[in-house]
């Protein structure tokens, strides 16, 4: 490879990754957070009165937007929706890093592409894919795995909190002990929203604030029992083992279906993939034979016909084995 390409390849892989190394590193905002708000229990657990402390409390725990957030805003589509499934991963992402991850691979890839020859329209219409794609991939694969975990844990911790409620404790404590002893993102929600309850926070506004963060039918029928039984009155115990028993047999029941369509999936990940290892290994071998699918305007129409024409049918198989419970 000739001395400038090499040069530029470096570059822009240095460039790639110092913008990831800045944008995910950093100090914990939520360690940063813990200690105001232990600093302020401090300061003011003499004079202050209850309904002041809690007032600062809440302008502590708002989360502010920097100006890298606020500039990314305006270029990244839906930022309120962008910005609730950062949150749903349970790590301290925001919008700002997140573009600068983006917009990094944009840039890097499109580089990459332009030296090898490929045409400018091309490598800037596959670079925004890959970078659009990309990250979005990651954050739905953090928000998966840590949904998952939430919800294999969860009737445990509604069964403590059962047996919290049978030895006689108040729910608002025992949803405290629940955060202490269950770990994990079940933990960190219960735990969350006793911590909301500490500063003024009603219960349910705690409860429900965290339902619409996790987006769990889980999470949900819980709130929505410990509203119903706060409005008609009866056993809460008995009403929470009774959905515990509930949710781990609907855990059982996706478990199964996941087994019987397991054939299916492995079956369409194959015959999705098949194309595109093959392109890439003629690619490989004879780059002069299949570069013309990036400069033969009749090749370049029929690749992206059948690009859409096997998204539509990956779509279609992946609903024929989507089963809602």
């Amino acid at each position: 490879m000739p001395l400038v390409p090499l040069i530029t390849v470096i570059a822009g892989a240095a460039t790639m990754l110092l913008l990831l190394a800045f944008a995910f590193a950093g100090p914990s905002a939520a360690k940063a957070q813990t200690r105001r708000l232990s600093s302020l229990r401090e300061r003011h657990s003499g004079a202050a009165s209850d309904a002041a402390m809690a007032a600062q409390m809440r302008r502590i725990t708002g989360k502010r937007d920097s100006n890298m957030d606020t500039a990314m805003m305006r270029f990244l589509p839906r930022p309120a929706v962008l910005k609730k499934r950062l949150a749903m991963t349970g790590k301290n992402w925001t919008v700002g890093q997140y573009g600068i991850a983006t917009f990094g691979i944009i840039l890097v890839i499109a580089t990459l592409m332009m030296i090898r020859g490929a045409p400018i329209a091309i490598s800037v219409l596959i670079s925004v894919v890959i970078g659009g794609g990309l990250p979005h991939f990651v954050v739905g694969y953090f928000i998966k795995r840590r949904v998952n975990k939430f919800t294999s844990k969860f009737p445990d911790a509604i069964e403590l909190l059962v047996r919290g409620l049978r030895s006689g404790l108040p729910i608002s404590e025992t949803m405290g002990v629940v955060g202490a002893e269950v770990a994990g993102p079940v933990g960190e929600e219960f735990r969350a929203v006793s911590d909301k309850m500490k500063i003024g926070r009603t219960m349910d506004a705690a409860l429900q604030e965290t339902a619409d963060r996790l987006g769990t039918p889980e999470f949900q029928f819980f709130v929505i029992s410990i509203a119903i039984q706060r409005e008609t009155g009866g056993n809460l115990a008995e009403t929470l083992a009774n959905l515990a028993t509930v949710l781990r047999q609907r855990g059982q029941m996706k478990l199964k279906i996941k087994a019987m369509s397991s054939e299916s999936k492995a079956s369409a990940y194959i015959v999705g993939s098949l194309p595109f290892i093959v392109f890439g290994l003629i690619m490989w071998i004879s780059p002069g034979y299949m570069g013309n699918f990036f400069v033969d305007q009749r090749l370049i129409v029929a690749g992206i016909g059948g690009f859409l024409w096997m998204a539509l049918g990956g779509l279609i198989m992946a609903k024929m084995v989507n089963f809602e419970i």
